[in-house]
C-alpha cells in the first residue's frame, strides 16, 4: 500500500496509470443515492475542482456506472451498494481501511464491472473516510484547501493521471481535531454580514449563517479536520440560522461547543432568551418560567437549578431530534467566559457533571458513555483537577494551554489510561492579558511543533482544537496544526523546513516554493519575538520582583545594542524580499500572495518602522533636536501607510470580496484616558465595544525649532544628550572581541541654522568616520579601533566634538586590548558573555536522555531541549545530562549567569519546572522558573504575563570566578520540557535590552550543535 507523501497524481501518461482527464475528456464521477449525504455532495466538489486544474468539467452521476467508460467511482464501505458490490467480487481488497476511523483509499480497479475496463475507486471506511479520499485526491491534482478563503488559483494542467496502486493517507493520529472561531469582532463580524447577509432565523442579521459555515465546513474538510466550535462572541450556532446544524450534518462535520458552553449550547442562547425570574422578599426564585430557547434567571446552578437543568436539557434534546453528530462539553462556566458565581467548590463541580450525564442519559435513552463527551480544563477549571476531581472514565478531559501556546498541563503518566482519553485546547489567538493578539498571524512553527509534539508524546490523541479568531490570517499554523493532528510521525523537527516548502507550493507552485518558504520561516522567527500589539508596552520586573508596565516605552531599546535599529532593518529586510518575490509572480497569484504572505510581512515591518519613529522622535524632543518633527512626520507616514494596506484588503483585493476584514486595531493599545481602565490590554474601542481606528500611542511630540545653531551631541549605548548631561560621556568600551565592530558619536543641532563640526581623536589608531563635516539636523560618526596598532592593556583616549560657537564636548573611549590572547571559547567583552543555546562546545548525554536542538524556537537562534520529553526528573551533577560552554573571563569575583528559557508552565505534578546551572566544577545550582512564573488558576499574574509577553522566561545564578581565564559554564537538565534559548554572563557590564545582548566573539571555530538529535 501507497502511504508515501508524495503524490500519486502526474500529469502525462504513465504504464498502468487512470486518466483523470485525457485528450480533453474528464472521466465521469459515480456516486451511489443510498451513500451519506455528505459524500454525494464531495462527488460535485471533485468534479469542480477538476475543472479549476484543466478546464475540463466531469459528468457527475449517482447510481449510473457508464458502460464503456472509466469512471471515478466514489463511495462507503457499507454503505455504498457500489462500493460494496467490489469488495464482495474481489475486485476492490478493503484490508486495513475497512473498520477504522476517516480512513481512505484511492485505487485503480481494472475491470470492476461488465462493460468498464477501468476505474479509480475513491472508498472510504466511512463517511468522513471517504470525504477526506476525495479531498486528498483535489489537493494533489492542485486545489489548495485555501483556494476560496484566499483566492488561491489552481495549479492548471491539460491532463491528469492517477499511478496504479493502492493509495491511502492512513488513519488520523487524533480523532477529533478541528477549530475554534473566536474573538471574531471586529474582522469577522464585520465582514461575514455584509459577505452572506442574514441567516434563515429572523432577528439575528449577523451573517454567521448556513452560506458562510458551508464555507468554513468545506474548508474544514479539505484540510482533514472533523470537529468545530462555532463563534460565540453576540452569535447562536443554532439560532443564527436554522440549517446551520443541517448544514454541519450535509458536510459531515462534527459539532461542538466551547469551554464556557455546556449542553451543546452556546452562552448566547441564555442571555438572548433570558426570562426575569419573580422573587420572594428574601430574594428565592419562587416563579421560574422556562423559555424553551433560552435561559430564565441568574446563570447559577446553585440559586437557579431547575432553569439550568431544563435549558440543558433543551440543548442535548435538539441534538437529538436534529440527528447532527456532536461532542458534548459538560461543566459549568460563568457567564461570559469567567469563573462560576457559585464558588469553587468540587462538589458543587461533581454534582453539575452527575447532573448532565443524568440529563444526557434521559434525553437520550442510551448509556451516557454512548455520547462523546469532554470535560476543559479551561483557566480556573484546573484547579478541579488538581485538587483531585476526576470526571467519569469515559469522558475525554481536556487539556489546555495558558492562551499564549504553552500548555499548562499535561497527563500523569502514573494514571491509569482513560476510556475517553485526553485532548488538547491550543491557541493561535487570544483576548486577555498581557494584551489581545488577534491582528496577523504570530505564530513560531517550532514552538507550535515542540507544543504539540509533547502533547501527543505526553498521550493526548482523542481531540485537539484550536482558536483561531477569524480563520483567516492564521492559516499556516493552522493547517500545520491539523497536518500533525493528523500524523505526527510524518512531520518530526527535522522535516519542518521541508513542511513549509510544501505550504508554499501547494499555494504558489513549486518555482518560487523555496523563497516564499523562507520568507514564511523568517515571519514566523521575527514575529513570535513579540505581538506587534505589545510594541508599545515595556514590562520590567524590580529586584523585588515588583513586575510595572508601561505603555509609553518600547521594549525594543534605543540605545543598549542598538536593539530597536536592528530589528527594524530586519524586518524591514524581510518586507522588501517579501515584495520582490511577489513581482515575479503572475498576475493570477497576486490576490492569495498578498493574503498569504505580503500584507502580513509588509504591514508589520511598516508597524516596527512607525514604532521605530515614534519612540526615536520622542526621544528627541526630550533632547531638543532639529529632527524632531521629522520623525513625527515619519511616524505619521507609516500610520498613513497602515491605513492604506488596510483599505486595499477592505476594497481592492480580490475585487472587494474582503471589505471590512482589516478592521482589527494594533496600534493604539494603552491609552487609558481615551478607552478607559482596560485599554492596557484591550482592544482600542468605544464604551458600546466597537472598534474604532487605530491611532498611535502614545502620541507623537512637536516642537518649536529655534533660530540659530545649537551642539548637541549623543553616544552609543546612552539615553542622555551632551553638554545637558551632568557626568561624563564614555563610549562603551571597546574590545577586539565585542560582537559590534564600531561604536558612534552623534552629533546634531538644536537649532534650525546648518553647522560645521569636526570630531578629534589624538590617536592615530582610533579612527571617526566622517571625522568633519555640515550637520544640518544630524550627523552620525562611527568610532573604529585599529587593533593592529592599538597598544595593549586598557587606553582611555579622549575624542572632542566641536560644533558652533566654539562650543564642544568631550567624548570618552575605554579601549580593552588584552595582552594575552585567549585561546578558545566565547571572550568577554563590554561586561559580558552572551551565547546562544546551540552553539554549547559540548554536549552531553546520559541514562537515555540526549539533547534536542530546535532550529529557530529562540528568541535570536535555535533552542535545547532534552529529548525525550517524557523522560524522568533527574538529579544534576556528575554524569548527568548537560550542556557546557567554554567561555574566558577576565573578570574575577561574583558573576552572574543569565539564562533564557522559552515561557514554559510546569505540566509535571511536581514542585515547579526546573534546570540547573554551575561553573567549572562547582556544585549546579538549582533554578525552579515557574514558582512565581506560572498560573494561580483563577488568572495568570503578572510575571507569567511578563514572560509570554517576552516570549521568555529568565532567571538568573550568582557565581563566584576565582581566576581570570578559560571556565565552563554548565546548563544542567532537571525537568525534560525545558527548552534552552540563550545564556548571559553579566560581568558588570550588562545593559538593560529586550533580546539581550548579541552573541559574543567566539575563538577557535564556533561550536554548532546538529539539526535534531
Amino acid at each position: 500500500m501507497r502511504t508515501d507523501p508524495g503524490s500519486y497524481v502526474v500529469t502525462s501518461p504513465r504504464p498502468g496509470a487512470f486518466p483523470l482527464v485525457a485528450r480533453g475528456k474528464g472521466a465521469p464521477i459515480v456516486v451511489s443515492g443510498d451513500d451519506y449525504v455528505g459524500v454525494v455532495r464531495v462527488a460535485g466538489d471533485l468534479r469542480d475542482d477538476v475543472e479549476r486544474v484543466t478546464g475540463v468539467r466531469p459528468v457527475v452521476s449517482v447510481d449510473q456506472v457508464p458502460v464503456g467508460q472509466e469512471p471515478v467511482i466514489v463511495g462507503t464501505i457499507g454503505r455504498s451498494p457500489l462500493i460494496n458490490g467490489l469488495v464482495r467480487a474481489g475486485k476492490l481488497d478493503v484490508t486495513g481501511i475497512a473498520g477504522k476511523w476517516e480512513t481512505s483509499l484511492q485505487q485503480v480497479v481494472y475491470n470492476p464491472m461488465p462493460g468498464v475496463r477501468k476505474a479509480l475507486v475513491i472508498a472510504g471506511s466511512d463517511q468522513r473516510g471517504t470525504i477526506f479520499g476525495v479531498y486528498d485526491v483535489s489537493q494533489r491534482i492542485g486545489v489548495s484547501p485555501w483556494y476560496w478563503w484566499d483566492d488561491v488559483p489552481a495549479r492548471t494542467a491539460e491532463e491528469l493521471y492517477v499511478l496504479p496502486g493502492r493509495h491511502t493517507q492512513g488513519t488520523p493520529a487524533v480523532k477529533y481535531r478541528g477549530f475554534f472561531i473566536n474573538d471574531e469582532n471586529p474582522a469577522l463580524g464585520t465582514w461575514a454580514p455584509r459577505h452572506f447577509g442574514p441567516g434563515q432565523a429572523p432577528g439575528y442579521p449577523n451573517g454567521f449563517n448556513s452560506r458562510f459555515y458551508g464555507q468554513v465546513f468545506e474548508t474544514m474538510l479539505r484540510l482533514k479536520a472533523n470537529y468545530l466550535w462555532p463563534a460565540v462572541w453576540g452569535r447562536a450556532f443554532a439560532e443564527d440560522d436554522l440549517a446551520n446544524h443541517a448544514t454541519a450534518t450535509a458536510y459531515g462535520v462534527v459539532m461542538g461547543t466551547s469551554h464556557e458552553a455546556p449542553m451543546m449550547r452556546g452562552i448566547e442562547e441564555w442571555n438572548r432568551h433570558a426570562v426575569p425570574a419573580v422573587r420572594d422578599p428574601e430574594g428565592n426564585i419562587v416563579t421560574p418560567g422556562h423559555d424553551p430557547y433560552g435561559g430564565t434567571g441568574e446563570w447559577s446552578f446553585r440559586r437557579n437549578p431547575e432553569a439550568i437543568k431544563a435549558y440543558w436539557r433543551d440543548g442535548v434534546q435538539r441534538m437529538v431530534d436534529e440527528e447532527f453528530e456532536g461532542v458534548v462539553t459538560l461543566g459549568m462556566r460563568g457567564n461570559g467566559d469567567v469563573s462560576l458565581p457559585d464558588g469553587d467548590g468540587i462538589e458543587l463541580m461533581r454534582e453539575i457533571i452527575a447532573t448532565e450525564r443524568r440529563i444526557i442519559e434521559e434525553t437520550t435513552g442510551r448509556d451516557p458513555a454512548q455520547t462523546p463527551q469532554v470535560w476543559t480544563l479551561y483557566k480556573e477549571v484546573q484547579r478541579y483537577w488538581d485538587q483531585g476531581l476526576r470526571a467519569p472514565d469515559d469522558v475525554t478531559v481536556v487539556f489546555t494551554d495558558d492562551n499564549w501556546g504553552n500548555m499548562r498541563k499535561l497527563p500523569d503518566p502514573a494514571l491509569s489510561p482513560r476510556a475517553g482519553g485526553y485532548g488538547m485546547y491550543y491557541h493561535f489567538d487570544y483576548v486577555g492579558g498581557g494584551r489581545n493578539y488577534k491582528w496577523v498571524d504570530t505564530i513560531n512553527l517550532a514552538n507550535t511543533w515542540e507544543q504539540l509534539h509533547t502533547t501527543y508524546e505526553y498521550g493526548v490523541d482523542r481531540l485537539w482544537v484550536v482558536n483561531v479568531g477569524d480563520l483567516k490570517n492564521e492559516e499556516l499554523p493552522t493547517q500545520f496544526f491539523l497536518d500533525y493532528a493528523w500524523n505526527p510521525d510524518a512531520w518530526p523537527l527535522e522535516r519542518l523546513p521541508e513542511w513549509e516548502k510544501r505550504y508554499a507550493a501547494q499555494n504558489f507552485g513549486q518555482e518560487h516554493a523555496a523563497t516564499i518558504a523562507e520568507v514564511l520561516h523568517t515571519y514566523g522567527v521575527l514575529q513570535s519575538r513579540r505581538k506587534p500589539e505589545l510594541l508599545n508596552r515595556r514590562i520590567t520586573t524590580a529586584a523585588d520582583g515588583t513586575v510595572t508596565y508601561d505603555d509609553e516605552q518600547t521594549p525594543f531599546f534605543l540605545e543598549h545594542y542598538r536593539e530597536l535599529d536592528r530589528v527594524t532593518a530586519q524586518w524591514q529586510d524581510l518586507a522588501e524580499e517579501a515584495e520582490r518575490i511577489g513581482r515575479k509572480l503572475s498576475p493570477a497569484k497576486q490576490d492569495a500572495y498578498f493574503q498569504l504572505v505580503l500584507y502580513a510581512v509588509k504591514a508589520t515591518a511598516n508597524l516596527y518602522a512607525l514604532r521605530q519613529a515614534e519612540f526615536t522622535n520622542i526621544r528627541y524632543a526630550e533632547q531638543g533636536r532639529a529632527a524632531t518633527n521629522d520623525l513625527a512626520d515619519r511616524t505619521d507616514a507609516r500610520f498613513a501607510e497602515d491605513q492604506a494596506l488596510s483599505d486595499y484588503y477592505n476594497t481592492e483585493l480580490a475585487d472587494g470580496k474582503w471589505d471590512g476584514f482589516q478592521t482589527q486595531p494594533k496600534i493604539g493599545y494603552g491609552d487609558v484616558d481615551r478607552y478607559g481602565p482596560d485599554a492596557p490590554w484591550q482592544q482600542p474601542q468605544t464604551p458600546d465595544h466597537v472598534a474604532l481606528p487605530d491611532e498611535v500611542f502614545p502620541a507623537v511630540r512637536r516642537i518649536e525649532v529655534p533660530a540659530g545653531a545649537d551642539l548637541g551631541v549623543a553616544i552609543d549605548g546612552s539615553a542622555q544628550w551632551w553638554p545637558a548631561a551632568a557626568e561624563p560621556a564614555v563610549l562603551p568600551t571597546f574590545s577586539p572581541h565585542q560582537s559590534q565592530p564600531a561604536q558612534y558619536v552623534e552629533v546634531f543641532n538644536r537649532g534650525r541654522d546648518p553647522f560645521a563640526y569636526r570630531i578629534e581623536s589624538p590617536e592615530p589608531w582610533l579612527l571617526v568616520t566622517p571625522s568633519r563635516g555640515v550637520v544640518d539636523k544630524e550627523v552620525r560618526a562611527a568610532v573604529r579601533v585599529d587593533w593592529r596598532h592599538a597598544p595593549k592593556g586598557t587606553t582611555r583616549v579622549p575624542l572632542t566634538v566641536r560644533g558652533p560657537n566654539g562650543t564642544a564636548v568631550e567624548v570618552t573611549a575605554v579601549v580593552e586590548n588584552p595582552r594575552n590572547a585567549p585561546r578558545r571559547g566565547f571572550v568577554e567583552a563590554n561586561g559580558y558573555v552572551s551565547m546562544l543555546a546551540d552553539h554549547a562546545s559540548r554536549v552531553v548525554g546520559a541514562g537515555g536522555v540526549d539533547w534536542l536542538r530546535i532550529p529557530g524556537i529562540g528568541r535570536d537562534g535555535a533552542g535545547m531541549q532534552p529529548t525525550p520529553v517524557t523522560a524522568p526528573r533527574q538529579t544534576p551533577g556528575g554524569a548527568s545530562p548537560r550542556l557546557e560552554y567554554s567561555v574566558n573571563l577576565r573578570t574575577t569575583g561574583p558573576v552572574k549567569v543569565w539564562v533564557y528559557l522559552s515561557p514554559r508552565n510546569n505540566v509535571h505534578p511536581t514542585d515547579g519546572l526546573s534546570y540547573a546551572v554551575s561553573l567549572d566544577g562547582q556544585s549546579p545550582q538549582r533554578v525552579n522558573v515557574t514558582t512565581a512564573t506560572g498560573a494561580d488558576d483563577t488568572r495568570m499574574n503578572r510575571q507569567w504575563e511578563r514572560n509570554t509577553s517576552d516570549n521568555v522566561n529568565r532567571t538568573v545564578t550568582t557565581h563566584v570566578v576565582d581566576r581570570p581565564g578559560e571556565h565552563v559554564v554548565k546548563v544542567w537538565m532537571v525537568d525534560p520540557t525545558v527548552v534552552v534559548q540563550k545564556i548571559v554572563v553579566d560581568t558588570g557590564g550588562l545593559a538593560p535590552s529586550y533580546l539581550g545582548p548579541p552573541e559574543s566573539r567566539h575563538v577557535g571555530r564556533l561550536p554548532q550543535v546538529s539539526p535534531g538529535h
